[in-house]
């Protein structure tokens, strides 16, 4: 890793400098969306299109992530509330004028389904603020598709009968 980041608390997500919530609703249950979040993280590529590596390390306290683009972080698990809530902050990255990061991911029931809540959560440098404030559509647009896609692998019936 080429560095470390300023060690954050969960407060981070209301104190952030950089603060963006993107919303969206999956058909599958709050257990079933936290389980792909939270405990089967090394699937995490097969359903978020910018990830090419995740895995758990620490025994399951920390992650490793690799995107596209060679950008790598290693994270520590900050909160891990099943069917509710999953969050991390990232330690290190290689990515460049970024300061402190906190991601955190809210599950709350929408019918049969679930209403999840991406808050990414960032400091850094002035370049990486405007870059990042530039980015806000293609991140929204990342998280609509990958929870479309992890939707669909959750559940693969609904998808079939909504192409119908």
């Amino acid at each position: 890793m080429a560095r470390a980041l300023r060690p954050v608390t969960l407060d981070f997500i209301d104190s952030a400098p950089i603060r963006m919530a993107f919303t969206t609703t999956a058909r599958a249950a709050p257990g079933a969306v936290y389980r792909a979040l939270a405990e089967e993280v090394t699937g995490w590529p097969r359903w978020f299109g910018a990830v090419t590596l995740a895995r758990p390390t620490q025994g399951g306290a920390g992650r490793e992530i690799r995107l596209r683009g060679g950008v790598r972080f290693q994270e520590t698990i900050m909160a891990a509330d099943p069917e509710q809530r999953y969050a991390y902050r990232v330690d290190g990255t290689n990515a460049p004028g970024v300061l402190a990061l906190l991601e955190e991911w809210r599950l709350d029931p929408a019918g049969t389904g679930t209403r999840v809540r991406w808050t990414f959560a960032a400091d850094g440098n002035a370049p990486f603020r405007l870059a990042l404030t530039m980015a806000q559509a293609g991140l929204g647009l990342s998280f609509r598709q990958a929870v479309r896609s992890l939707d669909g692998l959750l559940t693969p019936q609904a998808s079939r009968r909504g192409r119908q």
